[in-house]
């Protein structure tokens, strides 16, 4: 049974005001069946009947379980890295916190920004916010770290933010920036941990060191399998900080959660990922982000779509990119129609059967692709990234290319994927 979030915590206050995603609705040459699963609320907008249906009163995020560290905050300067994530509930984390007599001195908000309202790769700049009159600092602008003067008021820093599972989804860097400015302030960092819906398998080459970038810090599978605290407590671990720091973290622990066990978010982590299905394709689909592919950013149904102009016929489905503020202002293939695969009827039940990468769709795609020298080209376009950062090696493009087959693209993966595995074990709090 997949689980939510929407009456865990039965106290709420009211909901805080985010911005809504812009509407648009991008030009479908074929109307497929629109799947039957329920896309995640977004701001502004009322849990549908679906998800009340599917709510549990078992999991209890870290944030929702307040008299575990309501004590901790008491009397203290209170710095929160949050974003619209960030919720008990209905309810925000900070209206929640406010309203309990919290002093919070200054929020700290990753990309997308505090209220989730900046696009993809868009610089986030500081503000006020104008619900609250708190200062935000952006960790996606100017600077990736609190510096030494943001840290002077704060007596503890909270963090707070839903995390997707994979490598190449930034806020898990943001976590580890955020760890290296406490601990060379001595700050402590209290985790409210919470589950990942992709927790329930690793797959995926290990990161390579000559690829380190903003797309992968550390030696670590595309799908790592942990939560936000099990992570934290690797980058302590293993000494992955910055000159190997070691951060004072408090963990207060997802209650009644284990790996296996389906997790269906309440609040889209981040505009483009904006339903369940988007979600689980992702880490597959990510990919694509760094061939001449469009992964429908530009559609109202990024990461569930695959296509391109040059794939026309050879593709009977289509769809058209279009500009939609604070998802994807200008995206690959703008305005064209884009010939292709469309996933949103996917049976996803399949990812957690076989807990793996789906390769055949990159292996599939190329093959069809008539240009095959454009397919890797990022020149071609600024919305395109680098495969190989993507990916974390140089490898799998040249196996694409070469038309190795899955098994033999598996097998190089070893042992770099068993030995992380390994290592993974020592830091977990689920089973």
């Amino acid at each position: 049974m997949k689980l939510s979030l929407n009456t865990i915590f039965p106290i709420l206050v009211a909901l805080s005001t985010f911005q809504a995603c812009a509407s648009g609705k991008p030009v479908i040459q074929e109307k497929p069946k629109v799947p039957q699963e329920s896309p995640l609320p977004i701001e502004n907008s009322q849990p549908s009947e679906p998800l009340q249906k599917q709510e549990s009163e078992e999991i209890l995020t870290g944030a929702a379980q307040t008299e575990k560290y309501l004590p901790k905050l008491a009397g203290k300067r209170i710095g929160m890295v949050v974003n619209p994530t960030s919720v008990i509930g209905q309810a925000t984390l900070v209206d929640t916190l406010l309203k309990h007599g919290v002093n919070i001195v200054k929020i700290f908000g990753p990309e997308h920004g505090f209220r989730g309202n900046a696009s993809n790769g868009a610089a986030v700049s500081d503000e006020v916010d104008q619900a609250t009159g708190i200062k935000v600092i952006s960790l996606y602008g100017k600077h990736e770290a609190p510096t030494a003067a943001d840290l002077s008021d704060i007596d503890l820093m909270v963090f707070d933010i839903q995390d997707v599972g994979v490598r190449f989804y930034t806020y898990i860097n943001t976590l580890q920036h955020v760890m290296e400015s406490c601990a060379q302030n001595n700050r402590e960092l209290l985790i409210l941990d919470r589950p990942n819906p992709n927790g329930f398998y690793i797959d995926g080459p290990v990161l390579d060191p000559r690829l380190v970038s903003g797309l992968g810090i550390n030696p670590i599978p595309i799908v790592h399998g942990l939560t936000i605290g099990e992570y934290a407590q690797m980058l302590n671990g293993e000494g992955w900080l910055k000159n190997k720091l070691k951060c004072k973290i408090d963990i207060v622990k997802v209650d009644h959660y284990t790996h296996d066990m389906p997790y269906e978010l309440p609040v889209k982590p981040s505009p483009n990922l904006n339903t369940q299905q988007s979600i689980l394709l992702y880490p597959t689909l990510c990919l694509f982000e760094g061939t001449y592919i469009s992964q429908g950013r530009g559609t109202q149904f990024p990461f569930t779509v695959l296509g391109a102009p040059a794939l026309k016929g050879k593709y009977s489905f289509s769809f058209s990119p279009k500009s939609i503020k604070g998802m994807s202002e200008s995206p690959l293939h703008m305005n064209q129609a884009c010939y292709g695969v469309d996933l949103r009827n996917y049976d996803i039940s399949n990812i957690r059967k076989d807990k793996t990468l789906n390769l055949k769709w990159l292996m599939e795609l190329y093959k069809a692709y008539p240009a095959k020298a454009d397919f890797f080209n990022f020149k071609l376009s600024r919305q395109m990234g680098n495969f190989d950062k993507l990916a974390g090696v140089y490898s799998l493009k040249e196996q694409i290319i070469a038309g190795k087959t899955e098994k033999e693209i598996r097998a190089s993966w070893e042992p770099g994927l068993s030995q992380y595995k390994k290592i993974r074990e020592k830091y977990l709090l689920y089973p």
